[in-house]
């Protein structure tokens, strides 16, 4: 346990430039309480005591603002830089090494059962309030941009961005944007159905200004 939490500390040591002793990481880091609670609550989890696990795991939640399933597998010297609203669901795997920042979400997309939330391989860095959504596998060593919504499977040594998260970058080189033509852009698919809207609308009331316009005509007519 205390070979653990000296490797823990250690990590925050070498990520964070901020952290100046270990004994005010040991006291002021949430990120890795949060990562000790859940070494309770997973035990717990583990032995088949679910809601004593579920109250250490919510007490950690409550005190930290990091919220982590009791049933996740996290692995080894696991960084949570400022850590504020982190979420990792039941299902969800951390490999070694890996960093996660505020507002990350390893989330599920429904009610499916089994396995519904992401696999994150080894040394994987998900930014600031990026959402990985389903069950899928972040390939090892890959970075997953700031804001980004990662929907399918992220191959190792990738840089993922937008919104849907597509690939960017692999292996150090720039990937060429043809290559995911088809991915779909769920927003600029509505951004397309409004401005068909917005046409449609334009048409029709040209339509009725021009019927408008022949029904005046028609009762001048008329009157003379």
């Amino acid at each position: 346990m205390f070979a653990r939490i000296r490797e823990d500390i250690q990590t925050v040591m070498k990520n964070d430039p901020a952290a100046r002793s270990s004994f005010e990481v040991f006291l002021t880091y949430s990120g890795l309480h949060a990562i000790w609670f859940h070494v309770w609550s997973h035990k717990l989890w583990s032995w088949g005591w679910r809601t004593p696990a579920r109250l250490v795991s919510q007490f950690g939640r409550w005190l930290t603002g990091i919220e982590i399933h009791p049933g996740a597998q996290i692995g080894r010297r696991l960084f949570i830089d400022h850590g504020m609203g982190v979420v990792i669901g039941e299902t969800a795997i951390v490999g070694d090494d890996c960093t996660l920042y505020q507002g990350v979400t390893l989330g599920g997309t429904g009610k499916e059962k089994g396995k519904r939330h992401p696999t994150l391989g080894n040394n994987v860095m998900v930014a600031s309030g990026a959402k990985v959504l389903g069950s899928f596998t972040i390939g090892d060593n890959s970075k997953i941009g700031a804001g980004s919504v990662v929907l399918r499977e992220v191959p190792p040594n990738a840089t993922v961005v937008g919104i849907p998260g597509k690939v960017i970058m692999q292996d150090g080189k720039r990937v060429d944007q043809f290559d995911q033509c088809n991915m779909p852009d769920p927003v600029m698919e509505i951004v397309k159905q409004m401005q068909q809207q917005i046409d449609d609308l334009k048409s029709e009331v040209e339509k009725l200004q021009q019927s408008q316009a022949r029904g005046e005509q028609t009762d001048v007519h008329s009157s003379l």
